[in-house]
């Protein structure tokens, strides 16, 4: 077991890469004077991938043994090995997985918690990228606990993960416009991904793949970028600190904030797990309700 966690390494071959193409974006904005980074954003990013190099190892390593245990006991193990055909099913299964446990971070306030310091950001660029959810490392692995009980061993659900963002990191970019349509609509591109880090209401918490675009299409939670509707990068309430501890904790303060000022037990649970933006006292102010109200008002005008 030690042995397969020690060999998933995929990542670390993945860095040079990441770093070398920030410095290639960096020094292109920087010649045709674009404007892609903002310095203190781009520190903060840097800092969260610190943060999350260090805070990743314990659950990862915890969760790989539960993998492995998972798999020892699955029936299937001895089917499912690392044929040509395995890696190609958990292909799909990975990103199914990823599609739900992003989407999930979206709409459950306690994992956005997790999450958010990834859409603090106010540009799109490669050091956005790299600037993951550091409370996210806690709960995220959990998602991927069916794999290993359906065959797959630790070493292959980790690589396959690994691989899954490492196509991630390429289309947080502004660099890239739209791709031939075949290609938009099956895979996720950096416009659909420009989309899902958008502030704009028409975009909030839309497009969650990870590879492939089918899963938002599928379920309901795909939206084109629009011509004449630039994405607006950030919070809908932008953080006013790019202190690292602060990007990576604002969200957890809030929610703990909420939490006490509730009364009732059933508000307190709500706000834990319904989607940011709920209150139990004030406006509501989740995605969904934003999306609709602005909807009703452009159908409220035309009339």
């Amino acid at each position: 077991m030690l042995t397969d966690f020690r060999s998933d390494d995929l990542i670390y071959w993945f860095v040079p890469l990441f770093f070398g193409a920030l410095a290639l974006e960096y020094a292109y904005s920087r010649t045709q004077r674009l404007e892609l980074f903002e310095t203190r954003d781009t520190k903060a990013s840097l800092w969260m991938a610190v943060f999350v190099a260090f805070v990743d190892i314990l659950p990862k390593l915890f969760f790989f043994v539960v993998i492995y245990q998972l798999h020892e006991w699955s029936p299937l193990k001895d089917v499912v090995q690392r044929q040509w055909w395995a890696w190609a099913l958990l292909f799909v299964l990975d990103d199914f997985t990823y599609y739900w446990m992003h989407r999930a971070n979206h709409e459950v306030r306690l994992f956005w918690a997790g999450h958010v310091s990834h859409h603090s950001a106010v540009k799109m660029n490669y050091a956005t990228a790299l600037r993951q959810g550091v409370g996210e490392r806690i709960h995220k692995y959990m998602f991927w606990l069916p794999l290993p009980l359906l065959g797959f061993d630790a070493l292959m659900v980790f690589t396959m993960m690994s691989i899954n963002l490492f196509y991630q990191f390429w289309i947080h970019t502004e660099l890239v416009g739209r791709l031939p349509r075949a290609l938009e609509y099956v895979f996720n591109t950096p416009s659909h991904h420009r989309v899902h880090h958008a502030s704009n209401v028409a975009y909030l918490d839309r497009n969650h793949a990870g590879v492939l675009i089918v899963w938002d299409r599928l379920f309901g939670s795909f939206t084109a970028e629009r011509e004449g509707e630039a994405p607006v990068y950030g919070l809908t309430k932008n953080i006013t600190s790019y202190r690292p501890v602060d990007v990576a904790t604002h969200e957890y303060r809030a929610l703990w904030h909420d939490v006490k000022r509730a009364e009732r037990w059933r508000d307190k649970l709500r706000y834990v797990f319904f989607a940011p933006g709920w209150s139990h006292d004030g406006e509501d102010r989740r995605s969904n309700t934003l999306r609709r109200q602005a909807q009703d008002a452009a159908a409220a005008s035309v009339v």
